[in-house]
C-alpha cells in the first residue's frame, strides 16, 4: 500500500489554477450590473484623464505644454464630431446613430498621446492604459464596435502627435567665455 501527500508546491498549483478559473469565470460572465459599472468608468475617465493632464501642465508651469494639449484637445473634438455627423454610422444593438468614430476613446486616447509624447512613457503607459480601458468599455457598454474605437484611438493620437513636442526643462546651462588668454567654461544647474 502507498500512501502519498500532496507536497506544499502540489497545493501551492492546485490553488493557483483555482484562482486563475475564478479570476476567468468573473471576468466572462456578462452581467448588467458589470457593464454598468464598466460605462460608468468609461465615462469618468472621459473627463478625469484630460483634467488630469492638463492640471498636470498647469502644476509644474509648463504654459507651452498646456498650449499644445489645447490644440490638440480642440483638434480631436472637432475632428471626432465632425466624423460622427458626416457619417453617422448606427450604434451597434440599435442604441442610436453617430457611432463613427468613439468620443470617449478618442478624448482618452488623445490625452495619453500628449502625456506620452510631452513627458515620456512613465506618465504614457498608464494613460494609454487606461484610454485602452475606456475603449474597452465603450464595446462592453454596447455603444460601439471594434472599429469606432480603433478609429477613436487613431484621431485621438494623431490629434495631440501635431501639436505636441517633448518637454524640455530649462534647468541646464552651458555657458562659454573667453578674454583673450583663455577660454572659461560653465556650467549652470538651477533647483
Amino acid at each position: 500500500m502507498e500512501v502519498r501527500f500532496f507536497g506544499a508546491t502540489g497545493i501551492k498549483k492546485n490553488i493557483s489554477t483555482f484562482g486563475l478559473f475564478l479570476l476567468l469565470a468573473c471576468t466572462v460572465w456578462d452581467t448588467h450590473a458589470q457593464d454598468k459599472t464598466l460605462q460608468t468608468a468609461g465615462d469618468v475617465l472621459l473627463v478625469s484623464l484630460p483634467v488630469a493632464s492638463l492640471t498636470g501642465t498647469l502644476l509644474i508651469g509648463d504654459q507651452e505644454g498646456s498650449w499644445q494639449f489645447a490644440k490638440g484637445f480642440a483638434l480631436n473634438q472637432a475632428v471626432t464630431l465632425g466624423m460622427k455627423y458626416a457619417i453617422n454610422k448606427p450604434r451597434p444593438y440599435d442604441n442610436g446613430y453617430r457611432a463613427f468614430p468613439s468620443a470617449h476613446t478618442s478624448t482618452t486616447f488623445q490625452s495619453a498621446a500628449f502625456l506620452q509624447k510631452r513627458y515620456g512613457w512613465k506618465f504614457g503607459a498608464p494613460a494609454y492604459a487606461l484610454a485602452a480601458f475606456t475603449g474597452y468599455s465603450r464595446i462592453q457598454a454596447h455603444k460601439h464596435d471594434g472599429w469606432d474605437v480603433l478609429a477613436g484611438a487613431v484621431v485621438g493620437i494623431g490629434s495631440s502627435y501635431l501639436f505636441t513636442r517633448p518637454y524640455k526643462e530649462d534647468r541646464m546651462e552651458l555657458t562659454f567665455s573667453s578674454d583673450g588668454q583663455g577660454v572659461v567654461i560653465g556650467f549652470n544647474y538651477t533647483f
